[in-house]
């Protein structure tokens, strides 16, 4: 079992604090599983790892948004303590999935409590608008990012710091159902995100490209790569073939009024003479 020092601590809490107020910020999106598990996995030096959990995690929050207000899991927070505690324990990827997801659903909660921290901010810009004191707003507006900030802040610190101690006694005193679960939890997640995404994309439409994938993936053992490949590839295809499609299209619309008004003329002509 590795140990996690005091630096990474430090960056993963960051990277947390990142994820939290990006949003409003800069639009990075550090705040996305897969972006989140890839820098994590960075800063653990297992980049394999938190490219799976955090891409697994990704699947699952595709197509969904907080619009309205709405909180989703966090699976970016979770994606950030899974690699790193999966990494950290040696329990392999299936662990450290198993291990994000009810971490980010946790998390909802602690969201919906650093929105509501943000009513305070809101209350402080009316009261500086009626005084007309308008320098504090943006003062207001900046503090306002802190309580964000602090509800993915915190649970990482407190995962990261006490998380040696914590894997220790789980391994040495969980039950093997627990541990089973979690593993059986990790291998069926990326099914399911697979099936989430499935149904947001046009399958009907692009069946024939979802077999071809499935049967490099599958039958002819191609790397994820040579997928994503030969996946670009197909799309660049799709992409040339509408494009001549349009330009067929704007041909024929060009020609179509040139013949319709030599018709009309000749039917001119047919009148006259007659």
């Amino acid at each position: 079992m590795l140990d996690i020092t005091y630096i990474q601590i430090t960056l993963l809490t960051l990277l947390a604090v990142l994820g939290g107020i990006d949003p409003y910020i800069s639009g990075l999106q550090f705040s996305k599983p897969a972006i989140a598990g890839f820098l994590a996995g960075i800063i653990m030096g297992d980049i394999s790892t938190g490219l799976v959990v955090g891409s697994t995690l990704q699947l699952m929050v595709l197509g969904v948004g907080t619009f309205g207000g709405a909180t989703i899991p966090d699976f970016g927070t979770g994606a950030i303590i899974g690699t790193a505690l999966g990494v950290v324990s040696g329990r392999g990827i299936e662990f450290a999935i198993g291990l994000s997801v009810p971490v980010g659903l946790l998390l909802v909660q602690l969201d919906i409590l650093a929105r509501f921290c943000g009513v305070y901010f809101s209350h402080r810009i009316d009261t500086y608008i009626d005084r007309g004191e308008f320098n504090k707003i943006n003062i207001m507006s900046w503090l306002s990012l802190l309580p964000m900030a602090l509800s993915r802040a915190i649970p990482v610190l407190i995962s990261l710091i006490f998380g040696n101690n914590v894997i220790n006694v789980v391994l040495n005193y969980a039950p093997d159902w627990l541990m089973g679960g979690l593993k059986v939890a990790g291998a069926v997640l990326p099914v399911v995100g697979i099936g989430i995404l499935l149904h947001y994309l046009p399958v009907k439409r692009f069946f024939g490209f979802l077999l071809v994938g499935y049967l490099l993936a599958a039958y002819l053992n191609v790397p994820m790569m040579g997928v994503a490949v030969a996946g670009a590839a197909a799309a660049f295809i799709h992409y040339k073939q509408l494009q001549e499609k349009h330009e067929l299209k704007t041909q024929f619309a060009d020609v179509a009024p040139a013949n319709a008004s030599t018709v009309s003329e000749e039917d001119e002509i047919d009148d006259d003479e007659l």
